[in-house]
């Protein structure tokens, strides 16, 4: 590796540290979010953690840019620690490349580069918000995953083309649940009402496809843990909400193990 590579996630942390005192609303935002989500009663603790965070998200991106130069096939496997991982959800993940998977996440650990990594074990599929800027768009497109990604427009959405093309080629389709959803479901997030899609839940019961829900935490320099426990499966008669519910649930307890790896400083929680 070469010095950027090693270091890229502490030249990203060190960069936003020495933002973070330009940007109060974000900073009183993340203290706010933390305090009300009873992660910690100390208003201290939730300013460093606040501030940990923030470095943590510049830190993730310097780091997931580097990953294709870093991690490779013949050496993917060694990035990732199943530790604590169930060993059906590891399976499901790994070895089992006849069935679709949905894997449900957060805005949590390191999201971008445990996607990029898991498509050398299978196909993979996200939503994502495609870059406005061609040049960028393309690089993204052919330089920045590695293995077989295919990134849904979420402007698009799931249409019935994609939805074919996930099922048909067995991929993992990833999907981050706790973007605000004007017009979802008022259901609870860490304990706050939070508006939320359920979309996920809503293709899990529809197609009957095992969910993997839990989040791939930075342990250390391109060294990514799965934090989950064993799969869901909904009976096609389950109610969308009450599932979705669950998927929340499972993710909040990712959070509240990894505090100071997630994105507090968005508006998740605003009912508008």
């Amino acid at each position: 590796m070469t010095f950027l590579q090693r270091h890229a996630y502490d030249i990203g942390c060190g960069f936003a540290a020495c933002l973070w005192p330009f940007f109060p609303r974000r900073r009183r935002l993340s203290v706010d979010n933390i305090l009300k989500s009873g992660v910690t009663a100390d208003p201290a603790e939730a300013r460093r953690l606040a501030r940990r965070a923030w470095c943590h998200l510049a830190g993730h991106v310097c780091e997931a840019l580097c990953v294709p130069q870093v991690v490779g096939a013949a050496n993917w496997r060694e990035h990732l620690d199943f530790s604590e991982a169930d060993p059906a959800a590891v399976k499901l993940l790994l070895d089992s490349p006849d069935k679709p998977v949905l894997l449900v996440s957060a805005h949590h650990g390191v999201w971008e580069a445990a996607t990029n990594i898991l498509s050398f074990a299978r196909p993979m599929m996200a939503i994502a918000r495609v870059m406005n800027n061609r040049l960028v768009a393309k690089w993204m497109k052919n330089h920045h995953f590695r293995g077989p990604v295919t990134i849904i427009d979420k402007n698009r959405g799931f249409t019935p083309d994609i939805v074919r093309r996930w099922l048909s080629s067995c991929s993992a389709l990833t999907i981050l649940m706790d973007q605000h959803a004007s017009r979802g479901e008022k259901l609870t997030f860490l304990g706050r009402p939070a508006l939320t899609f359920t979309t996920a839940a809503r293709l899990a019961i529809r197609y009957g496809v095992p969910v993997v829900v839990g989040s791939f935490v930075r342990t250390g320099p391109y060294r990514y843990r799965l934090v989950g426990g064993a799969p869901l499966v909904f009976d096609k008669t389950a109610d969308r909400a009450k599932a979705t519910q669950v998927l929340n649930d499972r993710l909040g307890d990712a959070v509240r193990r990894y505090p100071e790896q997630y994105l507090w400083a968005h508006r998740r929680w605003r009912m508008d």
